[in-house]
This record gives C-alpha cells, sequence and structure tokens, in this order.
C-alpha cells in the first residue's frame, strides 16, 4: 500500500505537465500557475530534507523501473524551482507569451522527472522531453539564428540519445533490468554508450563543447534556464552512478577535474560575457562531478548564481568585455554583478564559499593541484566583471520589479544557503579562498586583462560535434577498460 509521501511524489511528478496543459485554457493566468508550481516545487524539495530516509517508488515489475528520492535529489530539485521561479518573475514585465510559461513549465517538470530517476528507460524519457522543451524555448523568438541555434542543440541531443538508447538496452540485455545498478556487470560498451549521452546531455568536457554557442545566442532568460537547470538533468545521473557504484567513482572524478579545468581555460581568455558564463557553465559542472557525495550543494549554488548571472547580462550595455571597460554600467547592476561573481569564485558570506570549502575537503589527494588551478582560473575570469566601471546615471533604466524580484530571489538563496555548511567558517578555510582570490585578481591585473588570446572554435562548429563524441566514446571505453 502506497505510503502518503509516496502519493505526493506521485502527483508531484504529474503536475507540472498538468500545468502546463492548463496554462493553455487559460492564458491569462499563464504567468500565476507557472510560479505557482514553482512554489510546489520549492515546497516538495524542503520536505525532502525532512524526510529521514529515501522515497523508493517502483513503477513496473521486474523491469528495474523505480524512482528515489532523497536529500541529493532535493538539492536538485530545490534548485530546478528556484531558478524557473526567477525565470518567470524576471519575465513578468514585459510579459512573454502563454506559449513560453507552458514550455517553461513543462521543462521544469520533465526536469524534475530526471532527478528522480533511478533506472535508464524513464531517464532516457525524461531526457528527450527535456530535448524538446528546451529546443522550443531556445527558438522562442523565431529568428533564423534562434531556430538554427535550437535545431543545433536539438540535433545534438538526439545523437547523443541514441547512443544511450543502445547503452541502455545492453544494460537490460545483461540483467533484464534497467536499473542503475545493472551497470555493474554490464558490458564495456554499455557504460561507454550511456555515459557518452550523459556526458553530452550535461557539458561535460569536450562533449559539451556544443553548450558556449547554445548559451549565448538564447534569450537570457533561456539562458538562465539552460545553465541552471537544464545541463543538470545529465550531471545528475553520473553524480548518483557514483555514488551507487563505487567502482564507477575514479571515473567520475577524472572527468570532473577535466571539465573544471578545460572550462576555465577557455573562460579566462573570453572576451564575450555570455561565452564567458557558458564557459564557466562546463567548469562548474566539473566541480560537481569532482566530489560526487557533495555535488547536491555545489550543483545549487552554482544553480543560482549562473542563473543571476545570465539574467544580469542581458541588461548590460554590452557582451564585449573591451567595450564594457570604457562603458560604465549603471552601479546597481554593477553591485548585482559584483555579489554573483563573489560567491562563484568563493568569498566568504555567500554560499559558493562553503560549496568550494566543503568540494576540496571531498578530494582524494590526485584532484587537489588540478582543482585548486581551477579555482583560481575562476577568480581570474570573474575579475574581469568585478573590476567593470560603473556609475550612477542621472536618469537610471527602469528595469522594473519583475527584474529585481528575480535577482533578489537568486542572490538571497546564496546568502540563505549560506548557512547549510556554516561549519566552513574557520580561520584556515576562510585564508585559502581569500588568497586564491587575491591571487586570481593579481593575476588577472598583471598578465590576463592586457592579453590577447583567440582561442579557435573548430570543435564548436556543428559538423565537428558528432567527431568529438566519437572520440569521448572511444576515451570512455579505454577509461573502463583500465
Amino acid at each position: 500500500m502506497s505510503s502518503p509521501i509516496q502519493i505526493t511524489t506521485i502527483v508531484w511528478i504529474a503536475l507540472p505537465f498538468l500545468v502546463g496543459f492548463l496554462i493553455y485554457l487559460w492564458p491569462k493566468l499563464d504567468r500565476w500557475l507557472a510560479l505557482g508550481m514553482t512554489l510546489v516545487s520549492v515546497g516538495y524539495s524542503l520536505l525532502l530534507f525532512t524526510n529521514p530516509s529515501p522515497i523508493n517508488l517502483k513503477l513496473l515489475d521486474n523491469f528495474g523501473v523505480t524512482l528515489v528520492v532523497d536529500p541529493l535529489s532535493g538539492f536538485f530539485i530545490l534548485t530546478n524551482a528556484l531558478v524557473t521561479a526567477a525565470v518567470i518573475l524576471y519575465c513578468w514585465q514585459p510579459s512573454k507569451s502563454a506559449f513560453f510559461y507552458a514550455q517553461a513549465i513543462i521543462l521544469h517538470g520533465s526536469v524534475n522527472a530526471a532527478f528522480v530517476c533511478s533506472d535508464f528507460i524513464s531517464l532516457y524519457v525524461a531526457l528527450e522531453v527535456i530535448s524538446i522543451a528546451a529546443f522550443l524555448l531556445i527558438a522562442y523568438p523565431r529568428t533564423d539564428r534562434s531556430i538554427w541555434i535550437g535545431l543545433r542543440y536539438l540535433f545534438t541531443s538526439n545523437v547523443a540519445m541514441l547512443f544511450y538508447l543502445v547503452g541502455a538496452i545492453l544494460v537490460y540485455q545483461t540483467h533484464h533490468s534497467f536499473s542503475f545498478a545493472g551497470l555493474r556487470g554490464a558490458p564495456p560498451e554499455a557504460f561507454a554508450l550511456i555515459f557518452l549521452g550523459l556526458l553530452v546531455k550535461g557539458g561535460v568536457f569536450v562533449s559539451g563543447l556544443w553548450l558556449p554557442i547554445t548559451h549565448a545566442e538564447s534569450m537570457s532568460p533561456v539562458s538562465a534556464l539552460m545553465s541552471g537547470m537544464v545541463v543538470k538533468a545529465g550531471i545528475y545521473p553520473l553524480v548518483r552512478c557514483a555514488l551507487v557504484l563505487e567502482e564507477f567513482d575514479p571515473m567520475i572524478r577524472i572527468l570532473g577535474v577535466s571539465t573544471a579545468l578545460l572550462g576555465v581555460f577557455y573562460a579566462v581568455f573570453e572576451k564575450d560575457v555570455k561565452r564567458m558564463l557558458a564557459f564557466h557553465t562546463i567548469s562548474q559542472l566539473g566541480f560537481v562531478l569532482a566530489a560526487p557525495e557533495v555535488g547536491g550543494f555545489y550543483a545549487l549554488t552554482h544553480g543560482l548564481v549562473k542563473s543571476s548571472l545570465f539574467l544580469i547580462a542581458g541588461n548590460l550595455p554590452s557582451r564585449n568585455l573591451k567595450e564594457l571597460q570604457h562603458q560604465p554600467i549603471a552601479t546597481d547592476l554593477w553591485i548585482a554583478l559584483v555579489i554573483a561573481s563573489f560567491s562563484i569564485s568563493g568569498f566568504p558570506l555567500l554560499s559558493g564559499f562553503g560549496a568550494k570549502v566543503l568540494t576540496m575537503k571531498n578530494l582524494v589527494p590526485w584532484q587537489v593541484i588540478g582543482m585548486n588551478l581551477a579555482a583560481f582560473g575562476t577568480a581570474v575570469s570573474f575579475a574581469k566583471l568585478i573590476f567593470l566601471p560603473h556609475h550612477t546615471p542621472e536618469k537610471p533604466p527602469e528595469r522594473g520589479f519583475s527584474f529585481w524580484a528575480a535577482i533578489g530571489l537568486l542572490l538571497g538563496g546564496l546568502v540563505v544557503a549560506n548557512v547549510v555548511y556554516y561549519e566552513a567558517y574557520t580561520l584556515e578555510n576562510i585564508i585559502k579562498p581569500l588568497a586564491t582570490i587575491g591571487l586570481g585578481w593579481v593575476a588577472y591585473f598583471l598578465i590576463f586583462k592586457r592579453s590577447v588570446l583567440y582561442l579557435p572554435r573548430l570543435l564548436e562548429q556543428f559538423e565537428h560535434l558528432i567527431g568529438v563524441m566519437s572520440v569521448m566514446l572511444i576515451l570512455l571505453f579505454w577509461m573502463v577498460l583500465a
């Protein structure tokens, strides 16, 4: 017999899709229905933190199709809820169409579903729905450019999911179960194919090179959704597998360090604000994977920070950092930009500090140098935003209540989440991040502020993305055989 919490879980999973349908029936209530759904998800995620034991739901007998909901899921679900709520508030004035809100809530629901799956076939369904909803949001402006970017994302995603589906079938063929635990004992090609699909969906290492153009060229609210939560639908199963199957934990950690370094290397030299933020999404996902046992908290912090940064970037007078160095931005916008940049750099009093300290404490020895380099590169990158000139204009631009409500929700979340790991506030823990940030700022002023290095974009081109998948497939085969 189902318990009340299990029934609540099933209703919560189905509710976003019902709300998406209701938005079409009552378009005048679109914003209110969408915002209400996010509040329901916030409440459900908080319930998970008070529930002492995981919630297990078996959907089909003998096929291993199950859902598992626990505090790890809670961190990802809370991230999804807060990011979606902030985007809805951001779009409140001027309002988007009912179509936009319906797709945003369907995307919200399918991402939630991915965060509770513990089998490969239901996860496949959730990831495919995510791809369709994300494509429709990317292409929302209906310009030639937006449609092309959306189709590029959809094609790359669907090819990756074909690899994934073949791997899932191989797992079932081995154990007659789609459960994540079925990877143990499955043939090496099953691991390689499934992980390739997840690496592409999550934007991990070179498999994530579709991400910079997609996030940079989308509307700012869509970039916030993509970077804040959508890519985490591919990251979450990797974290879960690392926790369930200990033998795969070293591989996940290797991918985490590699991803953190690759993303920050590109970000340090990038001169376009949105592309820099997109490359940092790749890098920060590496931090989530580098220490899977605390990845949920880092995912929450990153989702709040990166969403706020993309929303702020949409209000800057230019995306070009060289132009922004000679074009002061409004002081109120600069303050919000600095708070978010401080958090992602690991500055105390914001949850980015606790997340970085917690991650560094859960690294194995061989990871320490690489992740410290990534943290140093993060400080260098965000010095480019922190030290932008600013002023208070005589007639400040009217950004409206909706913009500040969205930014207030996200930045306020960074302050509140800071109390989760209050044990981080020791003298040793405070000195090290501050030293890293200080060194990063010095390096920025002495070296990187004047440096001009244009990194090749060859591998980001559409015709090369499938080739990159093939290279990653070979690498994954080698890793599992080794």
